[in-house]
């Protein structure tokens, strides 16, 4: 996993969210194809986000008929009851909200003691503080840019200090986290995110729904 290795590395991360289901082995192949680096799962259980999209067997499916490391982004409020199935779904890398009803600090040692890597995230709403007693135990950091649960939503400016802080708080302690962005993530948008720090792009519309998905991965790439 060389691009994981080197968390200033840009790394573009499409959203199944908005690929096209009834094609999903065509889809995931497309994206690689178009020169991804990651693909990005988001779980959804009608509790933590109002609205459900997909769980382990899904995340199986792609791990079993396609050869790509999974970001797993688990939008559920007990990611603690159900890590077991998602890391036995072939996750490579579990992100779970610090909002979430958990231990943060044991969910998180739970996941890479499986052999994952292990993600935070956090909500527009929700201050940088909050992950900050978790920063040395993680290995990517997500900071969303939109409200989460629903796809095709307006990139909020207003997250990007919490970008910064991300990337500030990694140079003064040597920390070795990826910074990711996710919502409304398009070439413009990109520039503002990768300027404040983000490395990992998660793009939903604009990768799967452009008129040339190649084309649309090196615009974020060179973002």
């Amino acid at each position: 996993m060389p691009k994981y290795d080197d968390p200033t590395a840009r790394i573009i991360a499409p959203s199944v969210l908005a690929a096209d289901w009834s094609r999903l082995n065509e889809e995931i192949s497309r994206a690689i194809t178009a020169g991804s680096d990651w693909m990005h799962l988001d779980v959804m259980d009608g509790h933590f986000v109002d609205n459900i999209s997909f769980g382990p067997a899904f995340v199986q499916t792609i791990h079993e008929t396609n050869d790509v490391f999974l970001d797993v982004h688990l939008m559920i409020s007990r990611p603690d009851h159900f890590l077991d199935r998602f890391i036995g779904a072939g996750s490579d890398n579990i992100t779970v909200h610090v909002e979430a009803e958990h231990d943060v600090a044991d969910t998180l040692k739970r996941i890479r003691a499986a052999g994952c890597k292990a993600g935070l995230a956090l909500n527009p709403a929700t201050p940088f503080a909050d992950v900050e007693p978790y920063l040395d135990q993680i290995d990517l950091l997500l900071v969303m840019t939109v409200v989460p649960g629903f796809g095709g939503q307006s990139f909020m400016e207003e997250t990007m200090p919490k970008v910064a802080a991300a990337k500030a708080a990694r140079e003064k302690h040597g920390y070795h986290y990826h910074i990711e962005v996710d919502g409304g993530i398009g070439a413009e948008t990109a520039k503002t995110a990768t300027a404040n720090g983000a490395n990992v792009l998660v793009a939903g519309t604009s990768a799967f729904k452009a008129p040339d998905m190649a084309a649309a991965v090196s615009a974020l790439r060179s973002a």
